[in-house]
């Protein structure tokens, strides 16, 4: 019975050493994907010009895309506010974004605003052959959203917006399911503005905020297809004014932003190796590879296949190289404007993406102008990575209409 046990843990012995698994990890770059990524374009020309920013900048016509809580501090009753990004301009002239956008200050406590977003993708044309007549497609997607400000507090206050979703991406008649893809999202966010106060060579002024987007389900392109999450997103920045007299003042803020979607893991494939050193792990130059067991396992990481909420707070913690790598997925902007008698405005900024995470790195450059009740932006943008970006040397404008200015007091 003694020996019998010994050539039973033996042979145990000797499956362990030929029966061994590893996993060869693949490439470790991990960009972080969403469906409808266009809503996260700065749709306006002052915040393209101060890098992308605008949850803790001073309230403007376009609070909407980014803090609609700054509207309870608008000294403006109400106001209309257009936009016109050109995209890939450099290759196209057809694919833009387009913005509208309406607010209302209701009372010294309350607002409430509304924004249509429309992203064109241009004219793809589908020939069969030279008889046939083309067919012209204009694929799209475009969300509607409206808001609500409270005031808590003089210097407080938050909102909520809701906000629909629609990608027409399908083209009819080369697609068979030419079903838009569309989705519904919530946003949370909250503004402070600090009372002017004086210090030595100026007055100041405090502003902080912070804003939760697209909170909302996960959807799909097609019926088979897999499901994609919205670009839920984080973003806390902070700003001073610096007062020097009624006639000039200049503005800095910082904020960061984080997608609030799961990290892709580190894939690689699983294969039987024999372990001549005996150690239970893969060398490359000592242990003898064999066949494929299983293709595209997590070799580092979670899975993605959560929705929307655990992905949520799954986004703070799963990172398959750690703490190292959930920080290269915060993005920053640094921006800096200085306006001349509320008439005039010069703005730039910087925005910054981890190499690993897209590599967008940029600076902006943009003026603002006021005349009566109109407004006119202009926003640059100099890309300052290796790698392209789609808006390099884009020009973008925004006009906004000031209805009842100066109707409240603020300062």
């Amino acid at each position: 019975m003694k020996n019998q046990l010994l050539l039973l843990i033996a042979f145990v012995f000797v499956l362990k050493l030929s029966a061994q698994t590893t996993i060869i990890p693949s490439d470790d770059r991990r960009v972080i994907t969403t469906g409808i990524p266009f809503v996260l374009i700065a749709p306006d020309a002052r915040a393209a010009s101060m890098g992308d920013m605008g949850v803790a900048t001073s309230v403007d016509a376009f609070s909407q895309q980014w803090n609609p809580s700054k509207y309870a501090f608008s000294e403006t009753k109400s106001g209309v506010a257009v936009s016109y990004t050109p995209y890939l301009s450099k290759l196209v002239n057809d694919i833009f974004l387009g913005n509208v956008t309406y607010f209302n200050r209701l009372d010294e406590r309350s607002a409430f605003a509304a924004s249509f977003k429309y992203f064109s993708l241009g004219d793809i044309e589908f020939v069969a052959d030279e008889f046939s007549e083309a067919l012209i497609q204009r694929p799209n997607e475009l969300t509607f959203d409206a808001s609500y400000a409270l005031r808590l507090s003089d210097q407080f206050a938050m909102s909520v917006a809701m906000r629909y979703l629609l990608s027409d991406l399908r083209l009819p008649g080369v697609d068979g399911d030419t079903t838009p893809a569309s989705t519904f999202g919530v946003d949370i966010s909250g503004y402070y503005q600090s009372e002017e106060e004086a210090y030595a060579d100026f007055n100041g002024r405090w502003r902080m905020g912070f804003a939760l987007q697209n909170i909302g389900p996960k959807f799909k392109y097609d019926e088979g297809g897999e499901e994609n999450f919205q670009p839920t997103n984080l973003r806390l920045g902070a700003g001073f004014d610096f007062i020097f007299d009624q006639y000039n003042k200049v503005a800095v803020t910082a904020e960061v932003t984080k997608l609030l979607v799961p990290t892709p893991p580190q894939l690689g494939d699983r294969y039987n190796f024999t372990d001549n050193n005996g150690n239970g792990t893969y060398e490359e130059d000592v242990d003898e590879l064999g066949s494929l067991v299983e293709e595209d396992v997590i070799y580092k990481g979670k899975s993605q296949d959560v929705n929307f909420l655990s992905g949520m707070f799954q986004s703070f913690g799963d990172a398959p190289d750690g703490f190292s790598e959930e920080l290269k997925e915060f993005t920053y902007s640094l921006g800096a404007e200085y306006v001349y008698q509320d008439s005039f405005a010069f703005r730039a900024g910087y925005f910054n993406e981890a190499e690993e995470k897209g590599a967008r790195k940029f600076l902006a450059l943009g003026a603002g102008f006021k005349a009566n009740v109109v407004n006119i932006d202009l926003s640059y943008l100099f890309s300052a990575s290796k790698v392209q970006s789609p808006l390099e040397n884009t020009l973008r404008f925004s006009l906004t209409f000031n209805i009842g200015a100066g109707e409240y007091r603020e300062y």
